[in-house]
């Protein structure tokens, strides 16, 4: 089969290196451009990237021209990683040029018609895609922190229905990009405090656990509340969280975890590339999940969950845990376009 080939937007970053790192040997896209900012322009990518990742940089992109946001591209299929400051305006540039935007940003995730999916649980909601009045489209990947949350909600969402979640996170350093935080500021310290991040997860899981119908998608039911830190941890988002279950189900802890364990979607029936076998993954240990042990299991696109117990004001409470610039960022991305192809909707745009 004939790979697709794909621009990378933000290449120089965080996320879009580790797009370029996810992608090599993928077997239906293949990396043909870079865009990257007008300081970054012109250059060759091997000199205007600062490589920061844990294998060596493919010796054929490094070769490759990085082209300016203001270049035309020819890519059907763009991956972006821009800054939220500049992702908005250029992603509405290339989905008016009949470009696919599968993006990693902020900026459009809560547009009416622009969908947030995560395609184990909501893949149905690409159909909204049809809505947008671009030649092209925007899809988008949730926050990282939301990610896991709501790869944990899904299934009990679908069994019990939820009533209210409370979710405390602990989020590793890779997640505020290249070079993050200040050393003297998180070193032997916690950070209370990640700009809009609460409010980003307090709406986010809503939207993707919604109702599509004729109207549009209509936000799940139940209500969040998130308080998110910042820790000293490298890579790995690790998130304490209690339900609240709706009209007073009460679950034994090993039914939930059978929920939880058995769960599968779109991604995994149709096996692609990017699927975990097992999208959540519950560990009976009484100190897992841990970022230092379990952020790259299943490649880092699964959902740790562990240290399930009853609640007493809640249901009952758990920790979930996941690599935030694997499935939290890039690999989200990746795996939203080959869901996005393997159900048919990219045709329209080739």
């Amino acid at each position: 089969m004939k790979r697709i080939p794909v621009a990378i937007l933000g290449a120089t970053g965080t996320v879009g290196q580790k797009f370029v790192a996810l992608l090599q040997g993928h077997p239906q896209f293949e990396i043909a451009e870079l865009v990257a900012s007008p300081r970054s322009a012109g250059r060759p990518y091997g000199e205007a990237c600062a490589w920061k990742q844990d294998q060596p940089m493919p010796a054929d992109v490094a070769a490759m021209t990085v082209k300016s946001t203001t270049d035309a591209l020819t890519s059907p299929l763009l991956f972006s990683g821009l800054d939220s400051s500049v992702a908005g305006e250029a992603e509405e540039q290339y989905a008016r040029a009949g470009h696919v935007v599968i993006s990693n940003s902020k900026n459009h995730r809560m547009d009416p018609d622009v969908p947030l999916v995560i395609p184990e649980i909501n893949a149905d909601h690409f159909a909204v895609v049809e809505r947008q009045a671009w030649n092209g489209a925007i899809i988008t990947n949730s926050n990282c922190s939301t990610m896991f949350l709501a790869m944990a909600l899904a299934p009990i969402q679908q069994t019990w229905g939820i009533e209210w979640v409370q979710v405390t996170t602990m989020q590793a350093i890779s997640g505020a990009g290249y070079p993050g935080v200040p050393s003297m500021d998180i070193l032997g310290n916690v950070v209370p405090f990640i700009s809009g991040e609460e409010e980003k997860m307090e709406v986010e899981a809503q939207k993707i656990l919604g109702r599509l119908d004729s109207e549009g998608i209509t936000p799940a039911p139940f209500v969040v509340s998130a308080a998110c830190n910042r820790v000293p941890v490298f890579d790995g988002h690790l998130e304490t969280v209690t339900v609240k279950l709706a009209d007073g189900a009460a679950p034994t802890m090993d039914e939930v975890a059978g929920v939880l364990a058995g769960w599968r979607g779109m991604p995994q029936e149709q096996q692609l590339p990017s699927a975990p076998e097992r999208p959540i993954e519950v560990l009976t240990e009484a100190d897992r999940p841990q970022p230092a042990r379990d952020a790259w299991r299943n490649g880092g696109m699964s959902t740790m969950v562990g240290r399930l117990r009853p609640d007493p004001i809640g249901t009952f409470k758990m920790v979930i845990m996941g690599h935030n610039t694997v499935r939290g960022a890039a690999g989200a991305a990746i795996l939203n376009a080959e869901a996005f192809v393997a159900l048919g909707h990219f045709d329209r745009y080739r």
